[in-house]
């Protein structure tokens, strides 16, 4: 009896041994996802009693990835690799069934439109992981993850033949008094029936399906960890911080190996009023902690500003109303912070009764404008009266604005400018340009309407003879039209050169204009 005992258990070693090395043929490129499903106990609670992580080792490099449990005895773990070549791997875990499980795998290159996550560049600006500039287009529509299919495969399509580059999304449903979202992250009876200690893998497993739709259209999802437009209603909002601790081990978990991943730790953070600093501080380090790609991070504010000073947070989101009106207070946070600047609500584009929602979209479009002249990035949303609720911001859906044209527009206009990113050429006054001091301007007149512009330009990089050509852009009628002639810089006075012989550019007298300013090619 304990002969074959001992044969039987080999045997099911064996198998499983066998399992995990078919996984291993599995072909993975750069900066995608290695997936290891591994059979382990059911029994008790598996969510809270069993402990799986994994080593992926390349020569002296190693890296630590968490495993979690997926649901009906299957536990998996997740890798994204930054290098190609062999890997290998070993498991180790509190229960022997996933304990020691070894492997190894090759790493092809990344294949096309994989340029890896998105990362600080500098200072004031991102890029991919392979060094290609990454420019923030961005939007933000809460809940379509928790429609209906019809809906989330609408709002698919939507974003695929759109401008935008970024997603802000909630992971938990916010209260909707006219539909229930089709699932829940925890296992229970809505509202408010929930066993806080059992997630629900299908929840999770929709959301990474959705994240991985993002990721194949190139598109960036900003995942909101926590929000309070739950308002109580399913108690998201309202959870013990070891549940919210719990809650956010096994998010970064499931989703840190989705190179197109941002965690935004809040959306109106200081709405959330059960929550201190503290507490907050704490869960940026549990996020910082368990990424082992340490993907972008910040948090986004109501009324209070975070500190965004803080070394957890890599980039920084805000919120407000007037700040990217115009390019001189748009530039302010990028010198207190000394991080990118992302103003993902500046309001939006829309006709309700909100004053938050009342934007034309000229004026978001001029936002955006002003933000890229400031050297940060601006976001967009929607949101139209809709007899059945539906709007882009709460829900998906269909784009009914006329700004993202006009944002595809400046879109391309962007991934033109200098690779280094825009950088406000004079902040002080009067020069609303950024680009490159002595190659690249790029200058907006918001809604200013001038018939001309004399050609001068603020000192920095310049010297008498150099030259120049220009363009006129006209950012709602989207036209590039250029100007004729090259002009030539005489130092003008201790701040500016302008042209030698005092030309001026023709303008049409409308809003929204701007100018495009290279060096000239010898």
């Amino acid at each position: 009896m304990k002969l074959m005992r001992a044969l039987l258990a080999a045997l099911l070693l064996a198998a499983a041994g066998a399992a995990v090395h078919a996984q291993d043929t599995a072909p993975v490129e750069r900066w995608g996802s290695k997936e290891l499903t591994l059979d382990g106990p059911r029994d008790g609670n598996p969510f809270l009693e069993v402990d799986l992580a994994a080593t992926f080792r390349q020569g002296a490099r190693a890296i630590v990835v968490d495993g979690f449990y997926d649901g009906e005895g299957r536990y998996k773990l997740r890798f994204m690799p930054d290098s190609v070549g062999e890997w290998t791997y070993e498991t180790r875990s509190n229960r022997p069934a996933l304990d020691g499980k070894r492997g190894k795998f090759t790493v092809g290159p990344a294949q096309q439109g994989n340029h890896g996550p998105v990362q600080v560049k500098g200072t004031h600006h991102f890029a991919y992981a392979d060094g290609t500039p990454f420019w923030q287009v961005g939007t933000t529509s809460y809940g379509w993850t928790h429609q209906p299919e019809a809906t989330e495969r609408q709002t698919l399509a939507t974003l695929a033949a759109g401008p935008f580059n970024k997603v802000r999304m909630l992971v938990f449903p916010n209260q909707d008094v006219k539909h229930q979202p089709p699932r829940f992250p925890f296992e229970g009876t809505p509202p408010k029936g929930w066993d806080f200690s059992r997630f629900n893998p299908a929840f999770f497993r929709h959301l990474e399906q959705r994240v991985g739709d993002l990721r194949t259209l190139g598109i960036q999802a900003d995942l909101i960890l926590f929000h309070p437009y739950d308002k109580g209603y399913w108690g998201f909002d309202q959870m013990p911080a070891e549940v919210n601790e719990r809650y956010l081990r096994y998010v970064v978990a499931r989703l840190a190996s989705y190179r197109n991943v941002w965690w935004s730790i809040a959306n109106e953070f200081d709405y959330l009023t059960n929550k201190q600093m503290p507490e907050w501080d704490r869960y940026f380090e549990i996020v910082q902690a368990r990424d082992p790609y340490q993907h972008l991070r910040s948090i986004h504010n109501a009324m209070v500003l975070y500190n965004h000073s803080k070394p957890w947070v890599t980039h920084v989101s805000v919120q407000s109303g007037a700040i990217a009106e115009d390019f001189e207070r748009a530039v302010l946070l990028r010198d207190v912070y000394m991080k990118p600047v992302v103003y993902d609500e500046v309001k939006y584009e829309g006709n309700i009764e909100r004053r938050w929602g009342q934007l034309s979209a000229q004026e978001m479009v001029l936002r955006f404008w002003t933000g890229a002249i400031a050297g940060t990035y601006v976001g967009h949303s929607e949101i139209f009266k809709d007899p059945d609720d539906m709007s882009w911001l709460g829900k998906g859906g269909a784009l009914r604005g006329e700004s993202p044209a006009r944002l595809a527009f400046l879109r391309q206009i962007l991934s033109a400018s200098p690779a280094e990113g825009l950088e406000p050429i004079d902040k002080w006054q009067e020069y609303p340009f950024a680009g490159k001091p002595g190659a690249y301007y790029l200058g907006y007149f918001g809604r200013q309407a001038p018939v001309s512009w004399p050609f001068a330009l603020a000192k920095p990089g310049l010297k008498d003879g150099m030259r120049f050509t220009a363009e006129v852009i006209d950012t709602w009628n989207m036209s590039i039209t250029p100007v004729p002639g090259v002009f030539e810089l005489r130092r003008q006075d201790n701040y500016s050169f302008a042209d030698k012989d005092g030309r001026s550019i023709a303008l049409p007298g409308r809003p929204y204009m701007a100018l495009r300013i290279k060096k000239a090619l010898d």
